[in-house]
């Protein structure tokens, strides 16, 4: 349960400032942490930093791993202030736009940097007691991981399901003889890892020494091509062939005909019961140890989730499945009595949804994007906020307000906004009106995307979850964190309380 009033920024990492085609966990993090402070704001809130890939479009709602960070966010100036690069190293990869991410480029600079950082490691000839202590401490997700991703670049056309049968079934001597085989390559992946813990908890540690909370994403579902049901098929609805036997996804509604296949293998809840979901609970933990507060995405599909058929090309034909519902919380509340987790519950949600919600006092969400319906009681409505809610403008799905005012938005709805407001609107007006609609609302956590901060209209959106390639490539332009734009925000949070 959220205790106190406050507000916070949504802005995902990539979206930062940086010459190295990509925003990271560098001197732009911390400048925007020191804007965050400078506006009175508490949360930073981000999107998935699990490691993405091309075949997924770098989206970060698609890792192939559920544990492990993403080397794109890894910044090539705190390796070389860390002694990991040289100058000389640094400079090579300042080729990169500044405006858009170019993720496929990005990935592959900074791959030859990690290249360079890894063989340092190597050749120094000193103790990484450091080094050995993380890759002990994370031994149950990171081996697997690291030689996943090893096999992957031996095979890189296929998904694991297409590697030769040992590899594919983990035959335990066609593991280990990769293994002895490929044992430097193992190790940099392992260090890799490791250098993103050590950017990113330094990060969070300053964040947290400057009364900034870091508010993470997590995905319900975990995509096939990953560590994850490699190394744990059992814990998914798979064939003999493991390949999955269903996939996830959402019915038909009023947005979609067809409904939506998502692609992802469902859980085979049962078997995920009878290891007490060790799985589960190690993945929360883990991510409890990067982020203050966990945003859990689907959060509909621990009470029923929508089944289809693999091999369906629509997902009309598919069913409600009761998902492990009271019997996981009461596991993971066991284990983390105040774990601080929120959920994602737009769209037709149940009642049995809101009851599960409701037993364990979960932040829930309120989007104003999807207020002004005509209906007075329409849960988005401010006056219909309850307390323990975080509301936002909008969302990462979202267009940016004044997007959505200028391109989504019929006559109806803007009159009902005027309405609503007791005075006009126009596209000068509707993001300010919006934002203090907002901060004035009982939700006591109150986040807004950094592109409604400075007021950037459609070609700021994040995402546009029915396009298939061009999202996730906002990038802030490097002057945007003004001082001015840091004292009107401080005083719209404190005029409502939410210092």
């Amino acid at each position: 349960m959220l205790k106190r009033r406050s507000a916070g920024i949504l802005m995902h990492p990539t979206s930062l400032p940086s010459a190295y085609g990509i925003g990271d966990l560098g001197p732009a993090a911390y400048a925007f942490a020191d804007f965050l402070k400078q506006a009175g704001a508490n949360y930073w809130q981000m999107l998935p930093v699990m490691e993405t890939t091309a075949r997924a479009g770098f989206s970060p709602y698609s890792s192939c791993s559920a544990f492990a960070g993403n080397p794109l966010l890894i910044s090539p100036q705190m390796l070389h202030r860390q002694g990991w690069l040289n100058k000389r190293e640094l400079e090579t990869i300042r080729t990169l736009p500044a405006d858009k991410p170019d993720f496929a480029r990005a990935a592959r600079l900074k791959s030859r940097l990690l290249d360079s950082a890894f063989e340092r490691f190597q050749n120094s000839g000193q103790s990484h007691g450091d080094v050995e202590a993380f890759i002990e401490r994370n031994r149950c997700w990171l081996d697997d991981f690291a030689l996943f991703k090893v096999i992957g670049r031996r095979y890189p056309a296929y998904t694991w399901a297409q590697w030769p049968a040992a590899l594919r079934h983990r035959d335990k001597n066609a593991l280990n003889r990769f293994r002895i085989e490929h044992r430097e390559a193992i190790k940099r992946e392992q260090f890799i890892q490791f250098l993103f813990a050590q950017q990113f908890s330094a990060l969070k540690r300053y964040c947290n020494e400057n009364g900034i909370l870091l508010f993470g994403d997590l995905p319900i579902y975990v995509v096939y091509d990953s560590a994850d049901v490699w190394a744990h098929p059992h814990l998914f609805k798979l064939k003999p062939n493991k390949k999955p036997s269903f996939i996830a996804g959402v019915p038909p509604d009023y947005f979609s005909k067809t409904g939506q296949l998502w692609g992802n293998p469902v859980y085979d809840w049962s078997a995920n019961a009878r290891t007490g979901f060790d799985w589960w609970l190690r993945r929360l933990e883990h991510n409890l140890s990067w982020f203050d507060l966990l945003r859990i995405d689907h959060f509909r599909g621990f009470e029923a989730y929508w089944q289809v058929p693999a091999g369906r090309k629509t997902a009309v034909r598919g069913a409600w499945i009761k998902g492990p519902g009271a019997t996981f919380f009461d596991a993971v509340f066991r284990r983390m009595p105040q774990a601080p987790l929120a959920a994602e519950d737009l769209g037709v949600i149940t009642a049995e949804v809101r009851e599960l919600i409701a037993a364990y006092e979960l932040p829930c969400m309120k989007v104003l994007q999807f207020a002004f319906d005509g209906d007075a009681d329409n849960i988005h409505l401010p006056h219909n906020h309850e307390r323990n809610s975080i509301v936002y403008t909008g969302t990462h799905d979202n267009n940016t307000t004044l997007g959505w005012f200028q391109r989504d938005t019929t006559a109806s709805i803007r009159r009902q906004i005027a309405d609503y407001l007791g005075r006009p609107v126009t596209h000068r007006t509707i993001v300010s009106e919006m934002m203090r609609l907002a901060m004035a609302s009982p939700a006591r956590l109150c986040i807004v995307p950094m592109q409604d901060v400075l007021e950037l209209d459609a070609a700021a959106r994040m995402n546009t979850p029915a396009k298939r390639a061009g999202n996730w490539r906002w990038r802030m332009p490097p002057d945007s964190l003004k001082k001015s734009a840091a004292q009107s925000l401080k005083a719209l949070i404190a005029r409502y309380g939410r210092l």
